[in-house]
């Protein structure tokens, strides 16, 4: 069959390096951020603050009115630190909860998978090939619960620096924008490749540590090595689930608040300093949005690593202890970090945006040439890393493969991602006809902008389903489960260019809320909320890749889970299976409405406070009275806390009771079940939120004539818009987000523990 090109100790070094090499430059990208100061001393002449093309001048430039006030400089390192300070409040008050969860779930793993073997010491027949023995089922519930936790901390770090990151940058893009709109570009999209360079690195560097640690332990049991790896995605998903759903209740039930009674009832434009909740509604875009968004592409991320490594240990790679060819996966993602660097200089440094018009192309074409490079990198990567034939593990039997065929599963889902970016682009930007005739839909009131919305979300699942069904397809039949992973991992492949352009929304969003708090021109609000139209189209897309490579990954750890557990078939026509299925489906409408209810609970407390402080602050309405922001704050962070644990434990829950009381075989049938119907969900959910607030963005922006006719703020058509906004910022920064987690979280979790569910699942079938 050959061997690699590629050197076991050349891949020692190049995955490592392309890592350190990631966090290099996410640092060199911060610096060149810090170079804008949030401070007004002058420089003394002939000092540095203009050589920089991309830096700060010391002397404020004058905007168009002939303004040069170094108050509004003050004034936006203020609201900047009550953003930060709010911030980081809530994540270390959800951290506290979810450490205790971490601690208790770790030690779950650990009696679970121990208990396989009664905590025996001696080794055991390996699960595959019993003529070999492998290490005993108590190492793997210790080094499980090990790579559990260290996924986990990766995790809660990746989403706490993107926040710190995220709110570094928000004031220094609000500033920029004072020389033109090229400049806050630059600022917001290199912060958002700080958040992107330094998780994609993190991971794969972690990740890679923690295999080699293993090995020294486990040593030609790679089987057991790489099953005891799942850990890592795990503990990143579960993480990323805490973060998205009580970020997403968080932030919405602000936003909520601040939108019906500030530009509803009261008719103040949106961040306007006099309403009680914009604090906790900034804060809120960096909690939500960035770091629980950091979190569960993590978590994808980390899942479909490990889905690939344990299929692949059981092939001819893990036979044959091939390390190149082993460790392929994580030569895509190196691969991907090198691509993603040279695609954000296309952004950053070899062209600049000097019109509004050109800020959606220069995201997009993030998109076209971070795919068109990787794909040449994957080529490359798999000519020297994978040996010309090899065999992958398929349900019992070895499926031959040749290497052109892996390179191809790897870009089918690499392409496939890309459609379902531009799929998404298409049905929530408002430069195309959906979104504007869901605002133009509005002329007739809320009713008619909520049933074009809903059609929209609907109407747009088809697409991304045929995509994600032709990637199914075609990896399927070249590579088997394997395939399926590598082509979820082609997916998330240019994760650190995904994440820029996701990161770059809430940061620009961050931005006119702070031009607005501060009082700047009216010229410079029409640049950020331009810079934040074309964020909220990215941020979709963000979310459609993130629903696409769940969907890819839940399949390949569905994969590893059934030939973990020794199914031979799962047989949707056998009871077990089929109930299942049914209950697996209704989890996706259980877990979004609890989800929905939360928001809408806590959103109900802060309009309520909301309106209590306009009614009862003398002075508030006419800007004399400052708002008591901190209680807004404490409600959003108290409700956002208590509600995000049921939903968390529906999920965590789930994958435990079905595999230990029902076995192996109903759990299948939930995992296939939890997909099929959650994908759609998802997509739709997201899509039709994206659509309704860029619809609304739309009617604000009146940069059409049609745009002009509905507006403007303050218009009928605009409360149409903003209510259809409201109701939508449940369904794409809460419930459509979370529920990528929910099906990649029981997926791998059910694989972890498959098993103990072999060994000892389905009691009650035993029982009776």
């Amino acid at each position: 069959m050959g061997a690699a090109l590629l050197s076991d100790l050349a891949t020692q070094i190049v995955v490592p390096v392309c890592a350190v090499i990631g966090i290099a430059f996410s640092l060199v990208q911060w610096v060149l951020v810090s170079r804008v100061k949030l401070t007004t001393e002058r420089q003394p002449p002939g000092g540095s603050g203009n050589s920089n093309k991309n830096g700060y001048n010391d002397y404020l430039i004058e905007e168009e009115e002939g303004i040069n006030d170094h108050s509004v400089v003050t004034k936006c390192a203020e609201i900047q630190n009550a953003i930060s300070e709010g911030a980081t409040s809530f994540l270390f008050t959800e951290y506290q909860y979810v450490g205790v969860f971490m601690i208790a779930f770790a030690a779950l793993i650990f009696l679970f998978l121990g208990s396989v073997e009664g905590f025996s010491t001696k080794s055991r027949a390996c699960t595959y090939d019993k003529q070999k023995t492998c290490k005993p089922a108590l190492a793997t519930a210790i080094f499980s619960t090990v790579s559990f936790l260290l996924g986990a901390i990766t995790s809660v770090l990746s989403g706490f620096l993107g926040m710190k990151i995220a709110t570094y940058a928000n004031a220094r893009t609000t500033l920029e924008a004072r020389k033109g709109v090229g400049k806050a570009f630059i600022v917001a999209f290199r912060s958002g490749a700080v958040m992107g360079f330094l998780l994609a690195a993190n991971g794969l560097l972690v990740l890679y540590i923690a295999i080699n640690l293993f090995n020294l332990y486990y040593g030609d049991d790679w089987e057991g090595l790489f099953e005891a790896i799942t850990g890592y995605g795990l503990g990143g998903s579960s993480m990323a689930l805490f973060g998205r759903v009580g970020g997403g209740i968080y932030t919405k039930a602000a936003d909520v608040g601040a939108d019906l009674v500030g530009k509803v009832e009261r008719n103040i434009p949106e961040d306007d300093p006099r309403n009680p909740a914009v604090i906790a509604d900034n804060v809120g875009d960096n909690v939500g949005d960035i770091a629980g968004m950091g979190s569960d592409l993590f978590g994808s991320y980390a899942e479909s690593s490990c889905a690939a490594l344990v299929v692949a240990s059981i092939s001819s790679f893990g036979v044959n202890h091939e390390f190149t060819a082993m460790l392929y996966p994580l030569l895509v993602s190196s691969v991907g970090i090198l691509v993603c660097l040279i695609t954000t200089l296309f952004a950053t440094d070899f062209f600049e945006i000097k019109a509004v018009k050109e800020i959606e192309p220069a995201l997009k074409k993030q998109l076209i040439i971070s795919t068109a490079l990787m794909t040449v990198g994957i080529a490359i990567v798999t000519w020297i890393g994978v040996p010309s034939s090899f065999t992958i593990f398929n349900f019992g039997a070895q499926k031959d493969v040749k290497n052109w065929q892996l390179f191809l599963c790897v870009a089918v889902g690499l392409w496939a991602g890309l459609i379902i970016g531009f799929v998404t682009e298409y049905y929530t930007s408002n430069a195309y006809s959906p979104v504007q005739d869901v605002a133009d839909s509005c002329r007739t009131g809320a009713a008619t902008n909520v049933i074009f919305g809903l059609a929209l979300g609907y109407k747009s699942v088809i697409i991304p389903i045929f995509a994600i069904a032709v990637s199914i397809f075609v990896s399927f039949s070249f590579a088997a489960m394997y395939g399926i992973a590598v082509a979820a991992l082609g997916m998330l492949s240019t994760i650190a260019t995904g994440l820029a352009i996701d990161a770059y929304g809430p940061i620009s969003d961050n931005a006119g809320g702070i031009a607005e708090m501060a009082g700047m021109s009216h010229r410079i609000r029409e640049r950020t909320d331009a810079l934040d139209a074309a964020g909220n189209t990215t941020a979709a897309i963000g979310k459609g890749f993130a629903i696409g490579s769940a969907a890819l990954v839940s399949l390949a750890l569905f994969g590893a889970f059934v030939s973990r557990a020794a199914i031979s078939t799962v047989d949707v026509l056998t009871p077990k299976v089929f109930i299942g299925l049914i209950v697996g489906a209704m989890l996706p409408y259980w877990f979004s409405a609890m989800t929905m209810k939360s928001v809408g609970s806590a959103a109900l407390k802060m309009v309520e406070e909301v309106r209590r402080q306009f009614n009862t602050i003398p002075g508030l309405m006419e800007g004399h009275a400052k708002p008591d922001y901190a209680t807004c704050v404490k409600i959003s962070t108290d409700a956002s806390i208590k509600e995000m644990i049921p939903p968390g434990a529906l999920v965590m829950l789930t994958p435990l009771i079905v595999g230990t009381l029902f076995g192996v075989e109903t759990l299948a049938g939930v995992l296939a079940g939890a997909l099929v119907s959650g994908v759609q969900i998802a997509i739709s959910a997201s899509n039709t939120g994206g659509a309704w607030d860029n619809a609304k963005k739309y009617i604000e922006a009146g940069a059409s004539e049609h745009a002009r006719t509905l507006g403007p703020k303050g218009s009928d058509p605009h409360k149409a818009a903003v209510i259809g906004d409201t109701v939508g910022d449940p369904l794409k920064d809460t419930s459509g987000p979370s529920l990528n987690i929910l099906i990649k979280l029981m997926a791998v979790e059910s694989l972890v523990f498959a098993p103990f569910f072999a060994t000892h699942g389905g009691l009650l079938f035993k029982i009776f």
